[in-house]
């Protein structure tokens, strides 16, 4: 029985580490995507603020947000013991299936991608160091808080229990995409459009990306690494039970995202008259996104077509965000933050678990608490130090005026 046991807490902690190490490869999709969708000028810059988002997410995490996240010293205390000085004595072991230190490694890649999300919606006219700034404050506090209120299992400030409403969000549509297009829908108000993207008729001019190649391999990272996003949340594969739901959520996840890209592509196809590339590698996220509220209980058809609809949704989300003038460069906020929610009400049709008041309880409390918290801070940045750089800086694009480097040295075209 000892054997048997022991075996399966190295099993199931070896791939709750696998699947950590395959979300935080969706790092290098995020920031591949992101370089290939902005403009070779503003390519250093968002190469130097996705791995310097990552690193600052992991360390926060580690000071106050797990802590924050998961109910005070002791669970940080198994997880990172060097701590138990500053934070107290705390409990050394638990009864889970996997080691404790797995889970914190497992969770603070999550936070790494949430912020990531804004990273993109920002992107070409932000300050490098007032970003950063952010990163703390969402990947510290923000985050850490409304992820108490859902998978830590706290009430909203001792009003009510998310999961006692009938909320459920398996793998963080809402708790991590949804937050953080939430975080970076209120940055991209306060900072405003860039330079000539909306013309005086209101308008919206497309400004093409540098490195379409590079947007489709970060597209692929993504795809791959969201396999241990959604499945890395099942927590437990050394059973004949658990292994079943891994490999249902795998096969509902690829399939989520291929129903989403072939939805968008033919919309804009509809729409637009052309293949649309970058609507279809939008596609596929959107169908990673609204399968990621419930991978593990649709049929593999029903899982297509919610793919499929957070396909058709992005595509619209991202016209309809143009048309009010909110100028976000890579799809993120309709990504992650439309088809997010999307995500979210889609969980009671498959999940007799959980309730539409209750996701949209549970959406609202999210939404709104990151929305605000995040103009605040990004309100304060600005009268502190300022968020934007100079017309003439992003003119020049913000690879000099901010990282003193070009991606592109040879090749670089100002425009």
């Amino acid at each position: 029985m000892e054997i048997t046991f022991e075996l399966g807490y190295a099993l199931d902690t070896f791939y709750f580490l696998m699947s950590g190490a395959l979300v935080m490869w969706m790092a290098a999709g995020f920031t591949m995507l992101e370089a290939g969708l902005v403009r070779a000028k503003n390519t250093t810059e968002i190469l130097t603020k996705n791995v310097a988002l990552y690193s600052i997410s992991c360390i926060m995490f580690m000071i106050c947000g797990y802590w924050i996240m998961y109910g005070g010293p002791d669970g940080l205390h198994a997880a990172v013991p060097f701590l138990s000085g500053i934070l107290g004595d705390g409990v050394a072991a638990h009864e889970d299936t996997y080691a404790p230190a797995a889970d914190f490694f497992f969770q603070v890649v999550f936070v790494a991608t949430a912020m990531s999300i804004v990273s993109g919606a920002v992107a070409e006219r932000m300050k490098l160091w007032a970003f950063l700034a952010f990163a703390v404050a969402l990947t510290g506090f923000i985050y850490p808080m409304e992820g108490s209120w859902t998978w830590g299992g706290s009430s909203v400030f001792g009003l009510y229990t998310l999961g006692d409403l009938g909320f459920s969000d398996f793998a963080g549509s809402g708790i991590v995409h949804m937050a953080g297009a939430a975080a970076a829908l209120a940055g991209v108000l306060i900072l405003g459009a860039r330079k000539g993207k909306y013309s005086a008729d209101g308008k919206a001019n497309a400004i093409p990306g540098a490195n379409l190649p590079l947007a489709t391999l970060g597209t692929f990272i993504l795809w791959m690494g969201w396999f241990g996003f959604n499945g890395g949340s099942v927590l437990a594969l050394a059973s004949v039970e658990s292994a079943n739901s891994v490999a249902v959520v795998f096969l509902n996840t690829n399939m989520a995202a291929a129903g989403g890209l072939v939805a968008a592509l033919i919309l804009a196809r509809i729409m637009f008259g052309k293949a649309d590339l970058t609507m279809a590698l939008n596609g596929a996220l959107a169908g990673l996104v609204a399968i990621t509220a419930e991978p593990s209980t649709p049929t593999v058809l029903q899982a297509t077509l919610f793919g499929a609809a957070g396909g058709i949704l992005v595509v619209f989300s991202i016209v309809g965000l143009d048309k009010l003038k909110i100028d976000d460069p890579v799809g993120a906020i309709s990504v992650h933050g439309t088809v997010g929610l999307l995500g979210l009400l889609l969980v009671p049709i498959t999940n007799d678990g959980s309730s539409f008041s209750g996701q949209i309880i549970g959406a609202l409390t999210i939404f709104v608490w990151v929305f605000v918290t995040s103009l605040v801070v990004w309100l304060a940045l600005k009268a502190v130090m300022g968020i934007r750089v100079s017309e003439e800086e992003e003119y020049e694009g913000v690879d000099i005026s901010e990282c003193g480097l070009e991606a592109y040295a040879d090749f670089t075209t100002k425009s």
